[in-house]
């Protein structure tokens, strides 16, 4: 097996999430009192008989004569809807040196012709199906493969032929027009200039640091701009042919289809697909120098952060997916699990020692395995931060675990798999996409949630802190005398030979045990008497039942059968941004950090340690009305999740840790403010169109700094005790025992405000008057510049008018894309889209841009203006309308068939009921929508002479 995410815990370290969330739970299994009868497929292309886990019978694989290998799986969840990928064996490992780059020009080209579609047809044929580019309609490309992938809005027989007939034209059909190919280089290149940032930068630079000379390090994906300018349609055609072939791809059809339908399907359109010769095989992602040792490195960016990577390779180990080898999975998984545990509760101290550390083991293709501990240190404190992580990691291996800490992960797998086993019934279409995709990539055999269960049960008790430990050791490669990267904004004191030494001494630093951290249970269990029903509906047009308590709380029910054992849980407090006035604009700023400091009783880390085996969690943040309390739990952990809600409302822990942490990742942001066109404009397009209104432009990063809980509690306490609440609550649940559940937590809490109040002082918003042009600068790359072009429209609250100047922004965006991207090969992805505000009357705005030259400025200004005057002249064509709408109709269709949608309707069900009609009205009015009524709103609101102009250029080096 192999995996893609090649150094992702150094790239990206992903901090744990409060509590325990649910997630697709490993499979756990002992080889020594389990056994299985194998089920595979009689044909057997995948080799799934090799191992001896149990097949997922639903799974339908097969392959046809001609090497093709399919999977196809039957789901209604969502209904109707579906998936269809097509994955070819092959990425950038498989150019020839005069290729660079071609792997992914070529996914490009999949939309730019072929035999039966003309160039650029493809697009617009699945935009009239309601496919939107870019969420529907996509490609990827890594090292070893490629995939095509259409997301059906629909289930109907006629779109699953189109799209299965548009993947075999991507197959073999491929046109690959010069003139075509010409046109596409522009637009590659763009898609390379925007992607070159200082993140990416220094990530290869670390790639080729870890594995110098190996082919993934020195051959990135997508080439240079040089490889891919000199692209030519016939080497295009020669990495074409060579690759994408029957016996090199596979067909996947995940959805809401009749399986025996979809495969006579794949065999009528797919059969005929023939190749002249044997496949070749990829070249080596290798080769990797597993004896190099030794070697430091710093890496200077005045927008990265500071982090230290400590690593060390050693042989791949072929791990065949069997019972036995998942069993060793799933024991080193829990030791490193243990060790970031223990770096993560260093991380909520008080004087933290670091940001942020992570221990991880990743197999580097088939060439190695690599260990690596990532330090994030505060700024300057790379040896506070290194001596501490190598001291936890230190003392893992040398003392081992303890009962205590292998029993919470088990609570917390033992969780995950019950919860899976319990929601198999309604997994998602992209869950099951993963399923076939590790088939594919990794021939890791999909088994079905409740034998992962079930062969947990039985395994748990071998899970031992002794067995834990071994195989932790058989697997994290040895620290000693490792690779040392240092990467931030100046380089430590000392270079190279101080990282060297600091490692050192923290290896022959004395070393002693740890002892087990405190776990205790949760201190809130009784809010007061129940609260009492005073009202009790269900509102006629989607069947809310709306429910209000004596004390004020107003609760919104949504019983769906859309996720088995799934609830979405949301609590709105009345403020949130409203709060936020000109004299104290960062008065809610702080307001996501305020979990981290716990609650009155207990820590954060206590919390995870007390909430261990549930499915609970929560997430606040200040929104433009509300504060919002978010979470998805369980029937079974919902008693808990509402008693941590409450807990959090009548007792937040205001402790520094979250103070320091907000700090420094505010410290990190301001950094990077102007690091790349995209956060020099983002950063600063609130107070152009504002006017410097305090409440929407950027502070200096003083104001950020000055911020404390105290000054937080002072501006929202009064709402988290007094502030109306709504409580949403959608899912899998009963609603009688859940009634009560509310009754006996939120409901039981003292009278509060029973409105929300209309914060009328502060919803005044204005565009600004000076619509003169204006220049930013970044510090990015010289050849990286934006154009965007911004205008008042109006705000959300007339549905039709809202909808009209929606298509229009979809229709700028269609009309850009051929202008900028396919005619003129300027840009990879223009912008267009209206943004029409229900919280600020008469605010609303619709943005026009593009990632772009510094040449090409001027030509992209006039492409822009000329697709808004033809869009004033001359009303669109129906098919333009119809590409336009159909996506946005699809939404309205699709919006219900998930709790998240549901979620977006039920939240506000009581205070903002007409969210619901909306919601009823909109296929109508959509579909009443004409060419003369988009015309209208370009007349209205998209005048020339009114347009804001902003223009990103380059920051010009400084004279030497």
């Amino acid at each position: 097996m192999k995996t893609r995410a090649i150094l992702a815990l150094t790239t990206a370290l992903a901090l744990a999430l409060p509590f325990t969330a649910i997630a697709q739970a490993p499979e756990y299994q002992n080889p020594e009192s389990v056994i299985h009868q194998v089920t595979a497929p009689a044909d057997d292309p995948f080799a799934i008989a090799a191992s001896d886990l149990p097949f997922d019978p639903a799974y339908r694989v097969g392959v046809l004569d001609n090497g093709l290998r399919y999977i196809i799986r039957s789901n209604a969840t969502p209904a109707a809807q579906g998936m269809v990928y097509l994955w070819v064996n092959a990425g950038s490992l498989g150019e020839e040196p005069d290729q660079r780059g071609f792997a992914h020009f070529l996914e490009h080209m999949a939309f730019n012709g072929s035999t039966r579609i003309p160039e650029g047809e493809m697009v617009h044929l699945l935009e009239r199906e309601g496919l939107a580019f870019g969420p529907d309609t996509n490609a990827s490309t890594t090292f070893d493969r490629t995939i095509y992938q259409l997301n059906l809005p629909r289930n109907d027989v006629a779109l699953l032929d189109t799209a299965l007939m548009l993947m075999r034209e991507t197959a073999s059909e491929l046109t690959l027009d010069p003139e075509a190919v010409q046109r596409e280089i522009g637009v590659v290149q763009s898609e390379l200039r925007v992607r070159d940032s200082y993140a990416l930068r220094n990530t290869l630079a670390q790639l080729k640091f870890v594995y110098p000379g190996a082919a993934f390090a020195e051959n990135w994906l997508g080439g240079t701009p040089e490889s891919v300018g000199a692209a030519t349609r016939e080497r295009l055609r020669d990495f074409y042919t060579r690759w994408y072939r029957p016996d090199n791809a596979a067909v996947v059809v995940i959805g809401d289809f009749d399986a025996d339908a979809v495969e006579a399907a794949i065999r009528q359109h797919f059969a005929s697909w023939t190749a002249p010769a044997p496949v070749e095989q990829p070249a080596s992602a290798g080769p990797i120098d597993l004896t190099r040792a030794g070697e430091t490195q710093v890496w200077i960016d005045p927008a990265l952060s500071e982090q230290i990577v400590i690593n060390r390779s050693a042989p791949y180990i072929d791990r065949p997916d069997t019972v036995a080898t998942r069993r060793e999975r799933v024991l080193r998984e829990i030791g490193y699990s243990i060790v970031n545990r223990r770096l993560q509760r260093l991380q909520r101290t008080e004087n933290p020692p670091f940001r942020g550390a992570g221990l991880a083991s990743e197999e580097v293709f088939d060439q190695a395995r690599t260990t690596s501990l990532v330090i994030q240190a505060a700024e300057g404190e790379w040896q506070r931060g290194l001596a501490a992580a190598q001291e936890e990691y230190r003392r893992a291996l040398e003392f081992g675990f303890t009962q205590a800490e292998v029993t919470e992960q088990l609570a917390n797998l033992r969780a995950s798999l019950e919860a899976n086993a319990a929601g198999a019934a309604t997994r998602q279409n992209g869950s099951l996409m993963t399923g076939a995709m590790t088939l594919l990539e990794d021939s890791q055999v999909p088994t079905t949630p409740e034998s992962a269960l079930e062969r947990f049960n039985q395994h748990a008790p071998l899970i031992t802190p002794e067995a834990v430990l071994t195989a932790l050791k058989a697997d994290a490669v040895p620290l000693d005398n490792p690779l040392i990267r240092f990467s931030g904004r100046a380089a430590p004191e000392g270079g190279e030979a101080a990282l060297r030494a600091a490692w050192e001494a923290g290896m022959a630093a004395p070393l002693a045990d740890r002892e087990d951290a405190a776990s205790g249970t949760f201190a809130y269990e009784d809010f007061g008497p129940a609260g009492t029903i005073v009202t009790d509906t269900v509102e006629p047009l989607l069947g809310v039942r709306t429910i209000t308590f004596a004390n004020g709380l107003k609760v919104n029910l949504k019983r769906t059968d859309l996720a088995t054992d799934r609830v979405a849980v949301r609590l709105n407090i009345d403020g949130g941004e409203m709060l936020d006035t000109r004299e104290q604009p960062l008065a809610t700023a702080m307001t996501s950090s305020l979990i981290v400091g716990g609650l009155g009783a207990h820590t954060l880390d206590e919390l995870v340690t007390i909430l261990a085996g549930k499915q609970v969690g929560i997430g606040i943040g200040a929104e433009a009305e509300t504060f919002a309390l978010s979470a998805t739990t369980t029937p079974g952990d919902l008693a808990m999740q509402l008693r941590l809600f409450t807990a959090a409302l009548v007792d937040p822990g205001y402790r520094p840790t979250g103070e320091e942490q907000y700090r420094r990742s505010v410290a990190n942001f301001f950094a990077q403010l102007r690091a790349t066109p995209d956060a020099t404009l983002g950063n600063a397009i609130g107070g152009i169109v504002s006017d410097n209104d305090p409440r929407f432009t950027l502070p200096p990063l003083e104001a950020y700094l000055a911020l404390t809980f105290a000054g937080l509690r002072e501006a929202i306490g009064d709402r988290w005790q007094n502030g109306a609440m709504e409580l949403a609550v959608v899912g899998d649940f009963d609603e009688a025992a859940t009634i009560d559940l509310v009754a006996s937590t939120l409901g039981a809490l003292p009278a509060r405000e029973p409105e929300f109040q209309p914060w009328t002082e502060n919803r005044t918003r204005t565009f600004t008057t000076d619509r003169s042009p204006r220049v930013l600068y970044h510090q990015g790359e010289a050849n990286q510049a934006m154009l965007q072009i911004v205008w008042p429209t109006r705000d959300g609250n007339d549905l039709r008018e809202a909808l009209e100047l929606d298509l229009l922004g979809r229709v700028l965006r269609l009309q850009l894309t051929d202008s900028l991207r396919e005619q003129l090969g300027q840009t990879y992805s223009p912008v267009a889209n209206s943004d029409t505000s229900r919280v600020y009357p008469g605010w609303g705005l619709m943005t026009i841009g593009a990632a772009v030259t510094p040449a090409d400025i001027e030509p992209a200004r006039a492409a822009m203006l000329q697709v808004v005057a033809d869009l004033r002249a001359t009303p669109v064509s129906d098919d333009v309308l119809q590409r336009a709408r159909a996506p946005l109709a699809e939404s309205y269709e699709n919006l219900l068939k998930s709790n998240g949608g549901w979620m977006g309707l039920v939240d506000r069900a009581q205070t903002q009921p007409d969210r619901l009609q909306r919601y009823v009205d909109g296929p109508r009015v959509l579909a009443e929508l004409t060419p003369d009524d988009i015309r209208e709103m370009a007349l209205r609101y998209l005048d020339p002479a009114q347009r804001l102009e902003i223009v990103v250029l380059p920051e010009e080096a400084p004279a030497e």
